[in-house]
């Protein structure tokens, strides 16, 4: 090939409609716009297969097939000789087109008629540069590659998950130019994710949760492959465990539901897997009220970001569970000021509430009901995260490495409902639980005879 495939990737992001080429078997032409073109790797794209056209009937009887795509800021045109391979239906490459599609067809007003049947496969062949003008190209941007190295140099001195998250955000803010970001990560059940981190929001959003397959987010994790979009796409929208407009409660009617940190409308959006050793960790996500913001060059960036980043997760939650056995003696109790502050535990879902406050449930919520008690009962005011493996009171299945990520949770969530407790970090893998007013600790059993459900 004359011109190397993935030196044009920023021909197939769908602003300007390929146009395509094919011939029947009996030799009659056709010539049809196409909606979307992947780069798929070095050597083939794939092609959106939406209507069983003449098109669709052609590519099945004469597999060869020549495809025309446009340069959406120079219009410099090339032409690609395609041969078919083959049709995917499901899986990663599938999910990644569908979602791409979905905001090409609400951008373009087609949301009700666009729909991915299939992801069309073709090996390319030859990619030739056609003649005619072109429009010089706007001012370089800032070169990706430099921003990673600064961006790791920056990660790979971190020694604390809290300190590892907070420098990856502010440096796709800071290197990047990526203003709207967060870190979710999976629970032990590996059905949801919740927010552990972010930066740009008013809200912090941390604690909140989406389901595995929703949105964006959801789409990336249960797929394990980035998902982009470069335009509003409302059924791709992110509602959380609570979805857009139900009220999640507890039994006594107070608010659970923590909302997603996120854009009224944002136009592109970029969610990356975080794994290591090939297991799921989590998602980074990337959004903007801009059109287009994220290209292919990008979505790269942020794969080689994410798997620094699980790899330095998974070596961090590995040295938290080393015991260097160095004896932490217990502070000096602070002077409590003002009226005690209740704390309400409910052991169905291990939801905690201070005062009326929702702050948070499930993992991270027995673990502070479990320090709670060892403050008020025993006087213990400091622990380790060892203590909280071998603690019974946790869920077993839930018992797992991932408890640095579920007090660092916990941690956030005290700052952000401007708790008068506060959870600090005190050396390697032991924490601090201070009380600005006394606690009064309430423990609601689950109900033994719920009522029957409306209908």
């Amino acid at each position: 090939m004359t011109v190397r495939l993935d030196a044009i990737r920023e021909c197939l992001e769908g602003a300007v409609p390929g146009v395509m080429a094919t011939c029947s078997a009996d030799g009659a032409p056709n010539v049809a716009f196409l909606s979307q073109a992947e780069y798929v790797d070095g050597r083939h794209v794939a092609l959106s297969y939406q209507f069983f056209n003449t098109t669709r009937h052609n590519i099945l009887e004469n597999p060869n097939a020549r495809l025309i795509v446009t340069h959406p800021r120079t219009a410099e045109r090339y032409r690609l000789l395609l041969r078919y391979l083959r049709t995917e239906t499901a899986g990663p490459l599938f999910e990644r087109m569908k979602a791409k599609l979905a905001g090409v067809a609400a951008h373009s007003g087609m949301g009700g008629v666009f729909r991915l049947r299939g992801s069309d496969v073709c090996r390319v062949l030859e990619i030739e540069r056609v003649p005619g003008p072109a429009l010089d190209l706007p001012t370089p941007r800032p070169s990706l590659l430099a921003a990673l190295r600064s961006t790791s140099a920056r990660l790979a001195i971190c020694r604390e998950l809290d300190t590892l998250l907070a420098e990856a955000l502010a440096s796709l803010e800071s290197q990047f130019g990526f203003r709207h970001t967060s870190v979710l990560l999976l629970d032990a059940a590996g059905t949801r994710l919740y927010t552990i981190a972010s930066r740009g929001y008013e809200n912090s959003g941390v604690g909140s949760e989406i389901a595995i397959g929703d949105g964006v987010i959801g789409v990336a994790a249960r797929e394990a492959t980035p998902i982009r979009l470069g335009y509003l796409a409302p059924d791709y929208a992110h509602y959380g465990a609570g979805g857009n407009s139900t009220r999640a409660a507890d039994a006594e009617g107070l608010e659970t539901r923590i909302p997603l940190p996120r854009l009224p409308e944002p136009r592109s959006r970029l969610a990356v897997p975080i794994r290591a050793c090939t297991r799921l960790l989590g998602v980074l996500y990337a959004e903007s009220a801009q059109n287009l913001r994220f290209g292919y060059d990008d979505e790269d960036a942020l794969v080689a970001l994410a798997g620094q980043l699980g790899a330095a997760m998974l070596a961090l939650r590995q040295a938290g569970e080393v015991d260097d056995g160095t004896a932490v003696p217990e502070p000096e109790s602070l002077a409590a000021v003002g009226p005690p502050v209740i704390v309400r535990h409910h052991a169905g879902d291990d939801s905690v509430f201070l005062d009326d406050t929702y702050l948070i449930k499930g993992v991270a919520g027995a673990i502070f009901w479990t320090v709670m008690r060892n403050l008020v009962n025993a006087g213990r005011s400091t622990f380790s995260l060892r203590e909280l493996q071998l603690e019974p009171t946790i869920p077993r299945e839930d018992r797992s490495a991932d408890l640095d990520a579920r007090l660092l949770l916990l941690r956030r969530r005290l700052a952000d409902c401007g708790a008068p407790l506060r959870l600090e970090s005190i050396g390697h893998g032991r924490f601090l639980l201070a009380a600005r007013r006394l606690p009064k600790l309430v423990d609601v059993a689950p109900p033994t005879n719920p009522l029957p459900a409306r209908h």
